[in-house]
C-alpha cells in the first residue's frame, strides 16, 4: 500500500474538488452482482481534462510502470451509508484521491481487510492511496456530509 499526502499542489486540489462538487451523478455502484447498488457514481471520459491529468501524476510520481488506466470515477457516498467489500480485480493498481476536509471523528475511511484484520486509511484531503486490486476494501461514509473520492483504475 502506498500513501501520498500533499499529492497536488492548492490550485489542482481546488480543480478536482470543482470538478466532483460540479459534476453530475448517477445511481449506484454495483461492486458485485450480488450487492445491491450503493452510492452514486461519476464517469471520467477517456477525453477529459481530469483524466489525462490524473494518468499523468500518477505516472510522473513512478506509482505504476507498464500499466494501462482503464478506468476512473468519481464516487459519492450519502452520510451514514453504509458500502460493501469488494476487490477491484485479480491484478492491477487502484487509486483513491480524497478531497474532502474532515477530522477523526467524521468517518469516511477506506476500511482494508488484510490479514483477517480491518485496516483503515483516513480520507485527508489531497491525500491518494494506492493498493494491489485484489485486496478486499470499502468505503465508508461521513457522519454528517457526502464523501467524495476520484477512483483511478490500472492493470
Amino acid at each position: 500500500m502506498i500513501i501520498i499526502d500533499d499529492f497536488l499542489d492548492k490550485k489542482d486540489l481546488q480543480y478536482v474538488i470543482d470538478y466532483c462538487l460540479k459534476s453530475s451523478y448517477t445511481y449506484g455502484e454495483r461492486d458485485l452482482k450480488t450487492h445491491p447498488p450503493t452510492g452514486m457514481v461519476h464517469e471520467i471520459k477517456r477525453f477529459e481534462y481530469i483524466y489525462k491529468f490524473f494518468e499523468s501524476k500518477i505516472r510522473d510520481s513512478n506509482l505504476v510502470k507498464e500499466m494501462d488506466l482503464y478506468r476512473m470515477y468519481v464516487n459519492c457516498f450519502a452520510p451514514s451509508e453504509n458500502p460493501y467489500f469488494h476487490i477491484d480485480g485479480d491484478d492491477g493498481l487502484t487509486f483513491l484521491y480524497y478531497i474532502d476536509e474532515c477530522k477523526l471523528d467524521d468517518g469516511g475511511e477506506t476500511q482494508f481487510l488484510i490479514d483477517d484484520e480491518i485496516k483503515g486509511v483516513l480520507p485527508k484531503q489531497n491525500r491518494i492511496v494506492g493498493f494491489d486490486a485484489n485486496i478486499c476494501h470499502k468505503a465508508t461514509s461521513f457522519r454528517d456530509k457526502h464523501r467524495f473520492t476520484v477512483a483511478i483504475k490500472f492493470k
